[in-house]
């Protein structure tokens, strides 16, 4: 455990370097407030700038990184990602979905701007992002983020996860809701950031493994987090999945178990970047950072 403490820190400073970067790029990408709407423009701001690890742009840029990737438009794709990212936390949040009070610690977007004014946040937020994409010149990448977001994607997960609220599910069930509703867009992160720096299909596949079992295993990690902290440590309602009878995996397996999951898949993670020829060294730490927020 030691070893994945360690692993675990070196990530954080990591995540802290490139997330400072993409920061004062998305500041770059985003419509000013002093341009109209301003009221649309203040509260598309409010959100991406509410905190948050940046994981999607950092994971974008260690693949990016790892097959020493030249150029500027990995910046484009890391913000484009972000604000998908930050759209789907938007809708998510509103009282047709979740009806969640806080993120971050912070009034949902919502409850600080009203309902319309969040839709219309979260759609300019994707339309934007997209806007962005089309700027790196690969169609590639369009259509990975693309299907990750669609119906064989998050929104897919997003309808089964609300198909499922209050029912007994499968283990299953919470595997497709959990990979479909986070776990794709992680994987697409790193498969775009190796995608713009010039990698093979072939290169690529240990890469998008290794996505999906982290994606997966940063979902289980939340679904504990949900219960084992408090409204205070988590930003948000503690409790909430539970209250509303969402499909998690403590739900169906139990805390233990759970832990037990988070394991194996940080395992499978490191099992698929022992086959990669890329330098992976940060993606390994990244993958002990997000399995030991539960130790």
């Amino acid at each position: 455990m030691s070893d994945l403490l360690h692993e675990a820190g070196l990530a954080r400073d990591y995540l802290k370097r490139v997330g400072e970067i993409a920061e004062l790029r998305l500041n770059e990408h985003l419509p000013p407030e002093t341009v109209a709407p301003h009221r649309l423009h203040e509260a598309m701001r409010y959100s991406m700038f509410a905190g948050g690890k940046r994981l999607r742009p950092a994971l974008t840029f260690a693949a990016f990184e790892a097959f020493q990737g030249k150029g500027d438009a990995i910046w484009l794709a890391s913000s484009a990602l972000e604000m998908l990212h930050t759209f789907s936390l938007i809708h998510d949040d509103l009282p047709c979905m979740d009806d969640d009070d806080f993120r971050r610690g912070m009034p949902t977007a919502h409850k600080k701007y009203g309902e319309a004014t969040a839709v219309l946040s979260g759609d300019a937020l994707c339309i934007h992002a997209f806007g962005l994409l089309a700027r790196t010149g690969s169609a590639q990448v369009v259509g990975e983020i693309a299907h990750s977001l669609g119906t064989y994607g998050m929104i897919g997960g997003q309808m089964i996860d609300i198909e499922s609220e209050g029912k007994p599910v499968s283990l299953e069930t919470v595997d497709y809701i959990h990979y479909h509703k986070t776990a794709a867009l992680i994987e697409a992160s790193l498969v775009v950031g190796a995608i713009l720096a010039g990698a093979t299909p072939e290169e690529i596949q240990p890469i998008r493994e290794y996505g999906h079992a982290i994606g997966l295993a940063f979902q289980v990690v939340d679904d504990i987090l949900d219960i084992e902290q408090t409204t205070e440590q988590l930003g948000k309602d503690a409790g909430s999945d539970l209250e509303k009878g969402k499909a998690t995996y403590p739900s169906v397996i139990g805390i233990e178990a759970s832990k037990k999951k988070a394991v194996e898949l940080y395992n499978t993670s490191i099992a698929a970047l022992e086959r990669s020829t890329a330098d992976t060294k940060v993606m390994r730490s990244i993958a002990a950072f997000i399995v030991t927020r539960v130790y």
